[in-house]
């Protein structure tokens, strides 16, 4: 069984940064979503095996995302963090190409990330 398991959340004030964590190896893609209270799960950033990276809108320019492959570790480097990142955070994979267009097959049980301003 596919286990995923973020770490790496907390509070932070406006400004911030924060770095998640999620040990993940042999994966075509990989990715991380976000939640925030009564909205819909969405894509932040996504990597796959070639080393393409791609990212939402809100997120581009303040988050990295990035693998440590002699680590089997997936990771998302948050920078002058917002209040309105404040969010469970999902690190996402699949043995398929297309995420995180095509939603990801294994999940990780989130991880809370707070921004106060």
């Amino acid at each position: 069984q596919v286990q995923l398991a973020e770490s790496g959340g907390g509070s932070v004030q406006a400004g911030g940064s924060l770095r998640l964590s999620c040990p993940a190896s042999g994966y075509i893609c990989m990715a991380w979503f976000r939640q925030a209270p009564g909205k819909e799960r969405e894509a932040v950033a996504g990597i796959d095996s070639d080393g393409y990276v791609s990212y939402a809108a809100s997120v581009k320019g303040r988050f990295t995302i990035s693998q440590d492959n002699a680590k089997n570790t997936l990771y998302l480097q948050m920078d002058s963090l917002k209040p309105e990142d404040t969010a469970v955070y999902y690190c996402a994979a699949d043995y398929g190409s297309g995420c995180p267009n095509l939603r990801p097959r294994f999940w990780g049980q989130g991880t809370q990330v707070t921004v106060s301003s």
